[in-house]
């Protein structure tokens, strides 16, 4: 039987909010087994950007990034919250370490081409060094990732991190048997975003096909869920969407929004 690697990806409001983010790294160290924490910081960035002058552009939930934009994001999300993370962890017993996908070429990118968006310094991924992750979890460490990356170039590039946490989750299927949950504010994939209480507790990929043409998945959802049924394509286990707060009930299929291929 193969070992278990859980990959969490925290985002949305839970990274701004002092005390739900200590209650959800309380939670963390807590899981068992090896394990990965993926992790974004949008609003900082953009409160940031703003504080600069540099204007921000989303679509379909996605950075344009510029070059100043691109400095903004490398110091908010591979410094600032990565070592805000990773201090945090160890402080509660949980050996981490901070990385981002240019250290040690843990993630190679290249620049995002699309026939009428220019994303600007935007990475897609090419590969992930599987062997360099499973040798630090080899060696009881938590690896902490923040969604930088480069090209073979060196040139750094913004990456999504639910992206980052599909791609890891898809390198390591191989010898683990992987388990990915996208953690943020919300309960999980909502029927109607304000009622908090319409969670759709299981979605297909036809289903999911469905839900985007009748536009009840929209924006931010759209890579999401993108990278989660490319993800289950590719080998994860399962894969898990709900409140960050709900970790343990979330691995069980007690809350949330379980994620299958068929």
């Amino acid at each position: 039987m193969q070992e278990t690697v859980t990959i969490i990806k925290i985002g949305g409001q839970i990274l701004d909010n002092e005390s739900k983010l200590a209650l959800f790294l309380e939670q963390f160290v807590q899981l068992p087994g090896k394990k990965i924490l993926v992790h974004g910081g949008g609003k900082l960035a953009t409160t940031l950007a703003e504080k600069m002058g540099v204007q921000q552009q989303m679509v379909d939930g996605r950075r344009i990034t510029d070059s100043e934009t691109l400095r903004i994001v490398t110091m908010v999300y591979a410094g600032y919250i990565n070592k805000n993370l990773v201090a945090s962890l160890n402080a509660q017993g949980c050996s981490s370490i901070g990385l981002c996908g240019a250290d040690g070429s843990l993630i190679i990118a290249h620049k995002r081409q699309h026939p009428t968006i220019d994303f600007g310094w935007v990475g897609d991924i090419d590969s992930v060094n599987g062997q360099l992750l499973s040798s630090l979890l080899l060696q009881a460490l938590t690896p902490v990732i923040a969604p930088i990356t480069a090209d073979t170039t060196g040139q750094l590039l913004n990456t999504n991190a639910d992206t980052v946490a599909a791609s890891l989750a898809t390198a390591l299927s191989a010898n683990y048997s992987v388990q990915l949950v996208y953690a943020f504010e919300r309960s999980g994939v909502l029927r109607n975003l304000e009622d908090a209480d319409s969670v759709i507790p299981h979605i297909h990929f036809a289903m999911y096909q469905q839900l985007l043409q009748e536009k009840i998945i929209a924006d931010g959802m759209i890579p999401k869920l993108e990278n989660a049924f490319a993800t289950l394509a590719g080998g994860a286990h399962k894969i898990m969407i709900g409140n960050a707060l709900q970790l343990s009930d979330l691995l069980q299929g007690h809350a949330g929004t379980t994620l299958t291929y068929e």
